[in-house]
């Protein structure tokens, strides 16, 4: 895989882009871009041309995190506001708005099937999951304190969860905390399962490999990516490169290679079989936030798509085949 630069918006937003997923293609339209930025708007783009279709309000703070429910109808946006919002991705009609206490809104998911919406819970050390029929809250899955921390130690500040990740059967949840330790849950049962370690400061994104429902990959403020068997419990992997925070990561469609994006402003292409950076992107002049690969099929879809959100307000999208 090689990516080559198609486009770049810039000033797509008037602030920091802080968020950006892909909404997936239905009957009646291909798949669109959705972004979400301080400037507290939710955008969403046309995929191929970055043509802006339609700029969404609602939001009184900086929209954190974004998720597109997998049917390509719905989508939902998180703020620092402290509410998520969930709407219509063609008519922009509010279906739910979902209220949690400060500081306990981040990084959102919706699971494979499109039943829950897990979000993290920032300084509660939980990951709350909202029933998609009922917008009902179904469980808070807490995060155990470390094993023999007095009841009076600070360190549960240190759970602040930032970031989630559904395994492709839907059966784990993993989430990525301050003080760089990973947590994997499983969902039916609601049950903590064990964590995994090796990072020594903040995880801010997790991805599964698509292809493998044991395979997760971790974004760290420690400058590395590492990749686990979430199932055994064992880091199988580690790959350097990046010369500040990883931000974010994210998986190639068929699960060979992983984008990331880093405050040291580039993109890095990894090739999982080498285990390696095959490719550098410098196209921000700032943090790289955001980075995603547009999943396969759907209508209209004209080969492989990355795209990259940076605090210098832009937007880069990257083909490959």
């Amino acid at each position: 895989m090689k990516l080559a630069g198609l486009k770049s918006i810039e000033n797509a937003h008037d602030e920091s882009v802080w968020a950006a997923t892909w909404v997936a293609a239905t009957d009646s339209r291909p798949a669109l871009l959705l972004t979400g930025s301080l400037d507290e708007t939710v955008k969403l783009w046309r995929a191929d041309e970055l043509d802006l279709q339609r700029t969404n309000t609602g939001h009184c703070l900086g929209v954190v995190s974004v998720s597109a429910h997998p049917s390509g109808v719905i989508a939902a946006s998180a703020s620092l506001d402290s509410f998520v919002r969930v709407f219509d991705v063609d008519t922009n009609a509010s279906i739910a708005t979902l209220e949690a206490p400060p500081s306990e809104v981040w990084q959102m998911q919706f699971d494979p099937k499109g039943t829950t919406l897990a979000v993290a819970g920032g300084g509660s050390a939980s990951v709350k999951l909202w029933d998609t029929a009922t917008w009902k809250l179904i469980a808070s899955l807490s995060i155990p304190r470390p094993e023999g921390s007095k009841p009076s130690d600070k360190s549960n500040s240190k759970k602040f969860v930032l970031s989630v990740a559904w395994s492709p059967d839907g059966r784990r949840l993993a989430c990525g905390s301050m003080d760089g330790t990973i947590s994997v849950f499983d969902v039916a049962r609601a049950k903590f399962l064990h964590h995994l370690e090796g990072h020594s400061m903040p995880v801010r994104s997790l991805v599964y490999s698509p292809i493998d429902a044991r395979v997760l990959f971790s974004a760290s403020d420690d400058t590395h990516v590492h990749m686990y068997d979430a199932e055994g419990k064992s880091q199988v992997g580690a790959m350097s490169g990046h010369t500040s925070w990883v931000l974010s990561v994210d998986a190639s469609p068929d699960g060979a290679a992983i984008a990331t994006g880093s405050s040291d402003r580039t993109v890095r292409l990894w090739d999982l079989s080498m285990r390696a950076a095959v490719q550098t992107m410098s196209n921000h002049t700032d943090q790289v936030w955001g980075v995603s690969f547009r999943p396969m099929g759907g209508n209209g879809n004209r080969g492989g798509r990355l795209v990259s959100i940076s605090d210098d307000k832009s937007i880069s999208l990257y083909g490959y085949s």
